[in-house]
């Protein structure tokens, strides 16, 4: 089959992340398996407009902040040029409502709708604009199949009025080449780690917020954020305030050896957001025996298993992130057994089913039309 995919970012793109490895890993596998694959995301200053990655061709239009209009308006010129036989709309921000444009099958995948959290981190009337925009979702999909990463997700597509049967849930791979135990001694000081985009909505400044709690019992342990973003700013100033210097350290980016290597040390993953697709970088710590306190929230609860590879508690709750993340700290034996559990938890976690899986629906839709 030859597919097209849409997203807001490809996998080069300097701002990709968890939906722009996911989506990019379906596509190389499929081609891998002798299909053909061709995306359209959009470009960033210094950009080829055209590129190749691993078999997927790749044409940049537009600029992030247009690219609901620009990407869908491309794709019909090239539909005149090419031909495809189905169309994956990968709708990572705002939807491109790619049925309107072709009657080429179109495969809706969503790691998550933002719903209500949009405002928790931009401005009303944008995120108006994109609570009111993902309400259209089930008018111009009605006839669509929708591909999405957990079962929360699914959930989510329910409530807002699309037919189950019409979803599929396929979770998410891992790159066990990379991610992966390296059975390195860990960290003297008690180290937890947050590793992410810095944006206002993923709610790091919960994990900031915990730390003079968990300083009670445990003076010597430390936060480490890794991964940076336009709200880094406003958390160096929060851990300031709380005079978290020596406790909370700021990292930046980091390559995934290093990454690795750091995560391996470490003793624990929090993640406090309010909604994920999935939640990779829970996983990927997993990978490395590295139990997790999340939020009880879409995604996390799928990615966490409760009480065995780490524990879940209440959005926002610091106090008990605080004890939760105590509870594991102080227990030799529970850590243990969670990095046992979380180890053995990802093995079924692999791009190539993932993909596999992918492949097989995605033909199921065309021969269905």
């Amino acid at each position: 089959m030859k597919i097209l995919a849409l997203n807001w970012r490809d996998i080069k793109n300097p701002e990709a992340g968890g939906a722009e490895v996911h989506l990019h890993e379906i596509l190389r596998h499929l081609v891998q398996g002798g299909h053909e694959a061709a995306m359209i995301g959009s470009a960033w200053p210094g950009c080829a407009r055209e590129d190749e990655v691993d078999g997927v061709r790749i044409f940049r239009s537009g600029r992030w902040y247009d690219a609901n209009f620009s990407i869908p308006l491309f794709a019909k010129r090239l539909l005149k040029k090419e031909k495809f036989d189905i169309i994956i709309e990968d709708i990572n921000k705002l939807p491109f409502f790619m049925p309107l444009y072709t009657s080429v099958p179109v495969v809706p995948v969503i790691p998550h709708l933002f719903g209500t959290a949009a405002y928790l981190e931009t401005n009303p009337l944008i995120a108006t604009y994109v609570v009111l925009l993902e309400k259209f979702i089930p008018v111009v999909f009605k006839k669509n199949h929708f591909m999405v990463i957990s079962p929360s997700t699914k959930e989510d597509l329910i409530r807002r009025g699309i037919d189950a049967e019409r979803v599929r849930v396929i979770l998410c791979g891992l790159d066990h080449e990379r991610y992966r135990f390296l059975n390195l001694e860990r960290f003297d000081r008690p180290t937890i780690v947050h590793l992410g985009r810095l944006r206002k909505y993923k709610s790091v400044d919960v994990a900031i917020r915990s730390m003079p709690l968990i300083r009670e019992s445990l003076s010597e342990a430390r936060l480490v954020i890794i991964g940076d973003g336009p709200y880094r700013r406003e958390l160096e100033s929060l851990t300031h305030r709380l005079a978290l210097d020596d406790a909370v350290e700021f990292r930046g980016y980091m390559g995934v050896e290093e990454l690795v290597g750091f995560m391996n040390r470490a003793h624990l993953l929090v993640n406090p957001s309010p909604k994920e697709g999935w939640g990779l970088t829970v996983v990927e710590a997993n990978a490395c025996g590295l139990p997790v306190v999340a939020s009880n929230r879409p995604g996390l609860k799928d990615s966490v298993i409760d009480g065995e590879t780490g524990f879940l508690v209440p959005y926002r709750n610091e106090r008990a992130f605080a004890e939760a993340s105590l509870k594991i700290l102080k227990d030799a034996n529970l850590w243990n057994g969670m990095s046992a559990k979380a180890l053995n938890r990802v093995k079924e976690l692999t791009w190539e089913r993932c993909a596999a899986e992918s492949e097989e629906f995605l033909l199921e839709v065309i021969e269905n039309g």
